[in-house]
């Protein structure tokens, strides 16, 4: 049990750890943090990072200690201020906004036909491009944008928009490094969502089609946060379904026998809830402390800005055994991909219909002898957000 004392621990420094190390590998880093301390100071990216999944799934389920709404935070200065940004209350009363749109119900009776029908489209695509093709840029990431696009009513915007718009407002989320080309890139973003929601929501109201933006249109949520939770769920809810794809491609390919395995028994879910175990698209996300405070017998001072490092605990071997491995056939235990706790994603069910239910099954069922091209490995990035950034492939 986590509480207050006086008796805890101070927090080691790692000064040695820099933010083109991060985007390249995490993983040995944290092994390396993780066998000192479960939190560490890290001054190249102004934060405690948290590492343990005991740590982290603690902050998880304590707002009283540890809140969301953070100052000077990268996300509010990019996206706005939205529900992801808030405790609750405020934050339940927003989320609850969304009604069903997001929700298994909703898939099933409007979402899945959209999903069905932008498979085909886009397997289609890859099919073009041909052996060779990225499987990333012809396939995951416009397959993922177009469902985002129709689920959230963005009639007046293209899949390309909402690729640019969730990266370069993923992008601003994650500039650890304050690089002034990604603010500048996050800001022509954000006006752009907002110029495509103003237009959208009188149109809507007029004529609602089941969207979010249809729904938020007659919430009563104010316009501001209207936009800042758009543009939150344009940055996870495109990145997430893309990366747990093409990762979970990538891990089935390089792994053929758990691949037949998978195959055999239709084991879709067991793939993906893997692959997102072993590489979190969403690998970390921040949380102030609200008092001078204890966690896992390490001293947290008050106003502390907290790096809550999935991505790591996810392979923390004291959860999961040889955690670096991927493997299918894992004992099941609850990963933190998702978050957890009143934070927990709204897109989860959106991601595992779209990827789960439709994308794996069919991709390996039409592309024959599906494979990794073999002069041109896949290229993996990130640590604030991490996935597959391309994917070569052939079939026969």
């Amino acid at each position: 049990m986590t509480v207050d004392t006086t008796e805890a621990r101070p927090i080691p420094a790692a000064d040695w750890v820099t933010i083109p190390d991060l985007y390249e590998d995490p993983y040995p880093i944290y092994q390396r943090l993780r066998a000192q301390a479960p939190i560490h100071w890290v001054p190249a990216v102004n934060r405690y990072l948290v590492i343990g999944y005991e740590a982290c799934h603690a902050i998880e389920l304590d707002q009283q200690r540890f809140s969301a709404d953070e100052a000077q935070s990268l996300m509010k200065r990019s996206m706005g201020h939205s529900m992801l940004r808030k405790d609750d209350p405020e934050h339940d009363v927003e989320r609850k906004a969304y009604g069903g749109v997001l929700r298994p119900k909703a898939i099933k009776q409007r979402w899945e036909a959209v999903f069905d029908r932008n498979y085909a489209t886009y397997a289609a695509r890859l099919r073009a491009a041909g052996p060779g093709a990225d499987l990333v840029a012809e396939f995951a990431a416009p397959y993922a944008a177009e469902n985002l696009r129709v689920v959230l009513g963005f009639s007046n915007a293209t899949q390309q928009d909402l690729q640019r718009w969730s990266q370069t407002l993923i992008d601003g989320t994650g500039n650890y490094a304050d690089d002034p080309q990604v603010w500048a890139a996050a800001e022509r973003s954000s006006r752009e969502v907002d110029e495509a929601v103003d237009e959208m929501l009188p149109a809507l109201r007029a004529e609602p089609d089941g969207s979010l933006l249809s729904v938020l249109a007659t919430s009563g949520m104010p316009l501001d946060s209207v936009r800042a939770n758009l543009k939150m769920t344009i940055g996870g809810g495109l990145n997430e379904p893309r990366d747990a794809l093409a990762t979970t491609v990538w891990a089935l390919l390089a792994h053929p026998g758990q691949l037949a395995s998978v195959r055999s028994a239709g084991r879709w879910s067991d793939a993906f809830e893997e692959s997102i175990r072993w590489v979190a698209p969403i690998s970390m996300y921040p949380r102030e402390a609200t008092r001078d405070t204890e966690l896992c017998g390490m001293a947290i001072p008050r106003g502390a800005r907290l790096g809550v490092v999935v991505g790591a605990a996810n392979r923390d071997p004291g959860v999961f055994a040889d955690p670096d491995a991927y493997d299918v056939d894992r004992p099941r235990k609850p990963h933190l991909a998702f978050g957890g706790g009143n934070h927990f994603c709204a897109g989860a069910w959106i991601a595992r219909a779209s990827v789960v239910s439709i994308a794996l099954p069919r991709l390996f069922a039409q592309f024959p002898g599906l494979r990794l091209a073999p002069s041109r490995p896949a290229t993996i990035g990130g640590w604030v957000f991490r996935g597959v950034l391309s994917l070569p492939v052939h079939w026969d």
